[in-house]
């Protein structure tokens, strides 16, 4: 992930953090921020659910792990990620509409 899509995954989440408080009630964005710069490939998970239409967000803080728990909020599930098969031997058993397979 380059920094500029790095920097505009992290103002996205940020945004919506701060339109979405009832979410998070008690949890401050900064230390959200600090956790996630220091993890990039958690930064490049938040970015795959908001690149398939996602609306990934804090929705709580584990005290035993100190890790903050976010929730893909979208109001549907996204486009992105309808109709795919994970599991190989569903796939093969599945007779009309088959979903597509997951790269």
């Amino acid at each position: 992930m380059n920094a500029e899509v790095h920097d505009e995954t992290l103002k996205t989440l940020r945004d919506r953090f701060a339109k979405n408080m009832r979410r998070h009630t008690g949890i401050d964005w900064n230390p959200v921020q600090a956790k996630l710069e220091a993890s990039p490939e958690k930064v490049q998970a938040l970015y795959e659910m908001e690149r398939t239409g996602g609306e990934p967000d804090v929705v709580g803080y584990d005290e035993k792990t100190s890790e903050f728990i976010f929730c893909d909020c979208s109001p549907e599930s996204p486009i992105g990620r309808r109709s795919i098969c994970y599991d190989r031997k569903a796939l093969d058993s599945r007779k009309k509409t088959n979903p597509a397979e997951m790269p």
